[in-house]
């Protein structure tokens, strides 16, 4: 019996050691400069992709994070900084961070765009303390097949959420138990 729980303990030492590692520490964080560029950035690929006019045409801010490291192995973690454009102005910074557990390995980056259609749901972001998606507006992720379909008379959802720029080994960027918080940069 003891030798299956030695085993069992010995078996969970690498996900204990590589823990630390998915925890985002605060002295990396972006500043205002460096987040704005690559939203900007972001937003002018954002632009060029057809499927998105529709999204731009009807949103009232869109909360671009122009890149988010995922990774893991059984247990995952997610990280990005980005910033909430309404029209050309940044509203404010926010960054994003996730855990996950389950059958998952790999590593990806991956830029996130979500577009707010109605009011309410901006101010659900706004005026939460850490907003953890699932726990208020419904947000509707468009993979590339429902994008193509997207026109401004489809689009019923307070919150639609698109990924860009994938590379890596994961499929994609997964949003249940992800929080959005409000940050303020140097």
């Amino acid at each position: 019996m003891q030798r299956r729980q030695l085993a069992r303990a010995a078996a969970a030492l690498p996900f204990l050691a590589a823990a630390p590692l998915l925890v985002p520490k605060r002295a990396q964080a972006a500043t205002r400069s460096e987040i704005s560029a690559e939203v900007t950035a972001a937003l002018a690929r954002l632009h060029r992709m057809d499927n998105a006019a529709p999204l731009f045409r009807g949103a009232k801010a869109v909360l671009v994070f122009p890149r988010i490291i995922s990774g893991g192995f059984i247990v995952g973690g997610q990280f990005g900084e980005g910033a909430l454009v309404r029209g050309e102005t940044t509203s404010g910074y926010y960054n994003i961070a996730g855990l996950s557990f389950g059958l998952l390995a790999g590593a990806q980056s991956a830029g996130l765009a979500m577009f707010f259609m109605t009011n309410e749901s901006l101010n659900a972001l706004m005026n939460a303390d850490g907003w953890e998606i699932g726990t208020g507006p419904t947000v509707a992720v468009l993979d590339r097949g429902v994008q193509a379909n997207a026109t401004s008379t489809t689009l019923t959802e307070p919150v639609y959420a698109i990924t860009f720029g994938q590379q890596g080994l994961m499929a994609a960027v997964a949003l249940n138990g992800t929080k959005i918080t409000r940050i303020n940069p140097a």
